[in-house]
């Protein structure tokens, strides 16, 4: 399982690379903490945010389905 989720991670980086973009992953271990499993999306060059996601829900796709729908939208 993780690795399944390590080899995907790997592809949406790749794929934001691509893009000028770079995929960054939150290193906060703490639960409570503001900004805990979120994702952003940031400007290669600027390093300006472009996209934020946090961590699906029940009722949400899961955080690599959100990231990979937005680096495969038109």
């Amino acid at each position: 399982m993780a690795d399944a989720y390590k080899v995907r991670e790997n592809r949406l980086r790749r794929m934001a690379a691509r893009q000028g973009l770079r995929y960054r992953v939150s290193r906060r271990r703490d639960r409570r903490a503001a900004d805990y499993g979120r994702v952003w999306l940031t400007d290669a060059r600027t390093g300006a945010v472009v996209a934020e996601f946090m961590p699906a829900d029940l009722l949400q796709p899961s955080l690599h389905d959100q990231v990979e729908a937005f680096l495969t939208r038109d």
